[in-house]
């Protein structure tokens, strides 16, 4: 798991070449302006799922991980609270579907803030609880990045 300014993701190019793509694509585009839904970067080795909502009460939410994709969550309006555990740490509490990449279930894990101007890279040994609430629900603006490794 990687958190940094949008600022540096310069510093993370080298790790893979379509990592660079999916952080250039967050530092080249309007995304104030980009419509949610799914935008096309290359195929789907890289892709964008930009998204507005409400943050969730973490007692509800569940834990995620995925085996082919690793995400950039970038927020572009808002603040949320993300949860990270280690993937041997995730109680599945679902099958993993091939076809949407995403197992879910139950962790004890650590939680960080992520403010607007932020990003976080989970790969698939990272489980990750997305879209938690500081105090109250607060509207987030985000997209993530689904990067094929």
């Amino acid at each position: 798991m990687i958190i940094d300014k949008l600022t540096n993701a310069h510093l993370y190019y080298y790790l893979n070449p379509n990592l660079k793509k999916g952080l250039e694509y967050l530092e080249t585009t309007d995304l104030l302006n980009t419509p949610d839904g799914k935008h096309i970067i290359e195929g789907e080795e890289v892709f964008a799922n930009v998204q507005s909502g409400k943050t969730k009460d973490p007692k509800t939410t569940p834990w995620e991980a995925h085996k082919i994709y690793t995400d950039i969550q970038y927020i572009i309006k808002g603040t949320e609270i993300m949860g990270w555990a280690n993937l041997d740490e995730l109680q599945p509490s679902s099958n993993y579907s091939e076809e949407k990449d995403i197992t879910f279930g139950r962790a004890k894990g650590s939680y960080f803030t992520v403010p607007e101007g932020y990003f976080v890279i989970f790969t698939p040994q990272d489980a990750h609880q997305p879209m938690l609430q500081l105090d109250k629900p607060d509207n987030v603006k985000k997209v993530i990045v689904k990067v094929k490794y």
